[in-house]
């Protein structure tokens, strides 16, 4: 089968082509700025990437067209391809009857944490010995890869997924993950998000109990008990049964930021204990779910506990990009105000009294609405001096971020953005860049401009 994809180098449908790839399909895709990381990916594979959506590429002869959800009407390609009739499917359900029918499918949902999560889980299984298939919205550092296809199905049978809750495709607004038929799920947070295609929270959690709904009676779902908007979510129906976790008397782990320590509890119980590289509350909660679900494939607590100590990480979350001159260079991907917070928190906690200067770009669909800017001074809190990006605003930053006084700096372009931090840094200091894209690559001309300052 000749599969052509419409907006092929998103982290979602990239990895979709990858899997098509290895399964011994011919592959082609065409996107807007075709772009690293994800274009050299699929270069490698074997893919052809095709820049924009000339109509005429229906004379390609796919056999299907795959449509990624940032695909709308009045796309080009996508007017010829309704126009003449030619067959189409979007990527999820293209993924759910070609890649996931009859495996065990593991699907890891929520606002915050699903790329980690995700990714601690397939390395759990991976350490095993199960060797699992897994769709990532972000590149494991132990895989090198965001998506990697099991083997037969009586060897490997299990799949992991980062399920995601955004919108299907133009012509389906159901969110993605109820194409998944997941048997094991884990539920991490719930929060208000994508304000573009939701109206509020409860919207959101419609969709959530739409995907509780498809599990069968002999699955798990794994719960983040600290989460209202979940148990909202479950009080709606659930057929299922649910084991919680983050809460002190069940299922929650301790650990020290400083010293890498990690310790699993039940209840007052310590169940085991190791080292690892990860910081902050948040990335224990995603440890000790993740260690719930591979439990529920057979892998013992505390096989899982070991693995934890061989993760490397993700990339774009805390990534240390480089030093200069004394200044550490670090990429997240965090961009809705708790991600921030919660980000900063872990490296405060990790760095102890050191300066951090925080560099954010609010360009995912909702903080470009400015939905959320009222969150962002307190998001910041633990930043010693914040650095904004105002472009593609409908909003005043400098305005929302008003409390943060003196220690704001607001511009419309990097390299202005460059010189103001580089002015700024100074030996010891970190530099954590947030955002959900490639930020016009300042963390490689932050390093280059840090370079060239005299010692």
């Amino acid at each position: 089968m000749h599969l052509h994809i419409l907006g092929i180098c998103g982290t979602f449908m990239g990895g979709l082509a990858q899997l098509a790839r290895a399964a011994g399909h011919e592959v082609s895709g065409c996107d807007a700025g075709v772009y690293p990381p994800m274009s050299d990916q699929l270069s490698a594979a074997g893919i052809r990437l095709i820049e924009g959506y000339d109509p005429a590429q229906i004379d390609l002869g796919a056999d299907i067209y795959v449509v990624g959800n940032a695909v709308s009407r009045g796309n080009p390609l996508l007017e010829a391809i309704l126009d003449r009739g030619l067959p189409y499917v979007s990527g999820p359900q293209w993924l759910a009857e070609h890649v996931l029918r009859g495996r065990w499918v593991m699907a890891v949902a929520g606002t915050h944490g699903k790329t980690t999560t995700s990714s601690l889980l397939a390395w759990i299984l991976e350490d095993a010995g199960l060797s699992p298939g897994f769709l990532i919205g972000g590149v494991p550092q132990n895989f090198g890869v965001s998506a990697r296809l099991a083997g037969n199905l009586a060897d490997s049978p299990f799949f992991v997924i980062e399920a995601d809750e955004y919108d299907t495709a133009f012509c389906d607004k159901r969110s993605k993950f109820v194409h998944y038929s997941p048997r094991t799920l884990v539920l991490n947070n719930l929060e208000f998000d994508h304000a573009d295609i939701f109206d509020d929270i409860g919207a959101i959690e419609r969709q959530f109990h739409h995907l509780v709904r498809t599990l069968p009676r002999s699955g798990l779902i794994v719960c983040n008990a600290a989460e209202a908007a979940l148990s909202r979510v479950l009080a709606r129906g659930c057929w299922t049964p649910v084991v919680a976790f983050n809460e002190s008397a069940g299922w929650h782990a301790e650990g020290d930021d400083a010293t890498g320590r990690f310790v699993l509890y039940q209840g007052g119980e310590a169940i085991g204990e190791t080292s690892w590289s990860l910081t902050g509350e948040h990335n224990r909660a995603n440890a000790v779910a993740s260690l719930l679900a591979a439990r529920h494939v057979g892998v013992p607590l505390e096989r899982g506990i070991e693995a934890l100590s061989r993760f490397v990480g993700v990339r774009r979350r805390l990534e240390l990009r480089g030093v200069e001159k004394g200044v550490s260079v670090y990429d997240d991907f965090a961009h809705h105000p708790t991600a921030i917070a919660t980000t900063l928190s872990g490296m405060r906690k990790k760095i102890g009294k050191s300066r951090i200067l925080a560099v954010i770009e609010p360009r995912s669909n909702t903080m470009k609405l400015g939905v959320m800017k009222a969150q962002l001074p307190a998001a910041l809190g633990e930043a010693d001096r914040v650095f904004c990006s105002s472009a593609g605003l409908g909003w005043n930053p400098a305005e929302a971020l008003a409390p943060l006084a003196d220690h704001l700096f607001v511009a419309d372009n990097v390299p202005e953005l460059v010189r103001a931090i580089v002015a700024e840094a100074r030996p010891g200091d970190h530099v954590l860049v947030m955002s959900n894209g490639g930020f016009g690559g300042i963390h490689e001309k932050l390093l280059v401009a840090l370079a060239g300052v005299a010692a």
